[in-house]
């Protein structure tokens, strides 16, 4: 690959008005009042990827928010490769806690400050400019597809069914994904597994109306003290989830496979010093890293019922609320965990109050093997540009659609994520550091070559 680092250096500035102007469209896919700003968010995304050099891009409707599909088809017998990543962002609540406008993004301390900087914008984006600059050099060795969807943050719903009526058109030899992120900034790793999810929302009704505590306190079931006992109830003193056969098809990792995840630098105290705690907590038997790679969890992730506004109103309140997560290992199978879930949950509650069980959404864990030909692209592609070979590792997270492309499309994802563990996604002061951000773009075309080569 050659004018790489020239042609970054000549379009600094650019990339990042462009990608300002991305992140200024406030895409928030959980919340009805911004679904005009999921148009025109995808609107935009046709227009940045028109410009770096597509053939054709389309905004296509679905039954939720639209796809944003493109390709660049050089020839027949090369291979392809289909880039995935999403549009929509998480809610930028607690507002308060953070330091800059979310939907305005500013540069500081090396970094760009803004919800979607890093997930998924700034990263997808990425790929974006890779693009262009393979395409504008005369140095694209293969044919390239875009899919940015824009429920990626709800679950990803409706992209399942518009792959099952777009398989031909989704044709490709691997999906490159960049939603994921790497050890530290001098140690690159690619993602080789994510762990599933399911996600709930439960509701625990007692009395008819809100009453009176003195009236009626001692009485009658308080719903928030009730589901809080059955919460505390959904896992034991070693942090073990209760749900009965709950681990029945969990994946066991080897102590062989554990011994290489253990070479991953990880300091404890460097780790509880940024999260500003005194100690960690987790399942007992396993590591900090094995606990949030290879092990299943569950968390409440919002609870709320009764009176939070100012002072004091005694009253026992008719309702209590809680949302449910659970990340899943290999071999769990997210639709089967969600029937033990609503079944446990339900079976814990005293006679004196109803319970309520909602799924909302979740998805199957993915692995990618390091012995195919992606994989050694991506590998060498990291060792080109830092000068080291990545670390494979495993992620917490979840993108669930990645397992349902293996499914529904029958392909391999390579992850090849270039954010930090602190660029608070999901959180305020969400950020990216523009280090990052340039080395990601003069990583992916090396990938494009090597892959290609490989595949020969």
């Amino acid at each position: 690959m050659e004018n790489v680092k020239s042609y970054i250096e000549a379009n600094k500035q650019r990339f990042l008005d462009e990608l300002f102007e991305l992140i200024r469209i406030p895409s928030i896919s959980s919340q009805v009042e911004h679904k005009q700003d999921m148009t025109a968010c995808a609107e935009m995304w046709k227009k940045l990827i028109l410009e770096a050099g597509a053939d054709k891009c389309e905004v296509m409707p679905t039954k939720g928010n639209p796809v944003v599909y493109a390709e660049k088809i050089i020839a027949e017998d090369k291979p392809t490769v289909l880039v995935y990543g999403h549009y929509d962002v998480m809610p930028v609540d607690p507002l308060d806690l953070w330091n800059t406008q979310p939907f305005e993004p500013v540069i500081k301390d090396g970094k760009i400050w803004a919800r979607g900087a890093d997930d998924d914008k700034g990263q997808s984006f990425m790929h974006a400019k890779a693009f262009e600059l393979m395409v504008k050099t005369g140095q694209l060795p293969c044919n390239v597809k875009f899919m940015l969807e824009g429920e990626e943050e709800i679950g990803s719903e409706s992209l399942y069914d518009f792959c099952r009526a777009n398989k031909e058109m989704l044709k490709a030899d691997i999906i490159l994904v960049s939603d994921t992120s790497m050890i530290a900034s001098d140690t690159p790793s690619i993602t080789t597994g994510l762990r599933g999810l399911g996600y709930w929302e439960v509701k625990v009704t007692g009395a008819n109306r809100d009453l009176h505590s003195g009236i009626y306190g001692g009485a009658v079931a308080n719903p928030i003290n009730i589901l809080c006992k059955m919460i505390a109830q959904m896992t034991d003193e070693n942090n073990h989830i209760t749900i009965p056969n709950f681990y029945d098809d969990v994946l066991v990792v080897s102590d062989y496979e554990r011994s290489l995840m253990a070479k991953a630098p990880f300091n404890l105290e460097n780790y509880k010093k940024e999260l500003a705690i005194d100690d960690v907590c987790g399942e007992s038997g396993y590591t900090t890293t094995e606990r949030t790679g290879i092990r299943p969890t569950f968390d409440v992730c919002g609870i709320w019922g009764g009176y939070t506004g100012e002072g004091a109103k005694t009253v026992i309140p008719s309702e209590a609320h809680a949302k449910i997560s659970t990340r899943l290992v290999p071999n769990q199978d997210y639709n089967k965990i969600g029937e033990q879930f609503k079944h446990y949950f339900q079976s814990i509650a005293p006679a004196c109050v109803k319970v309520e069980v909602e799924f909302l959404h979740g998805g199957d864990c993915y692995v990618a093997p390091i012995d195919m030909p992606a994989y050694k692209a991506a590998e060498k592609a990291f060792e080109t540009t830092y000068g080291k070979l990545p670390i494979p590792t495993r992620s917490g997270g979840s993108i669930p659609i990645i397992a349902g492309f293996e499914k529904i499309l029958g392909i391999k994802s390579i992850l090849m994520g270039f954010g930090l563990g602190s660029d608070a996604i999901h959180s305020p002061n969400e950020n990216y550091p523009l280090e990052h951000f340039y080395k990601g773009i003069e990583t992916i075309p090396y990938f494009y070559q090597y892959f290609t080569q490989l595949m020969k």
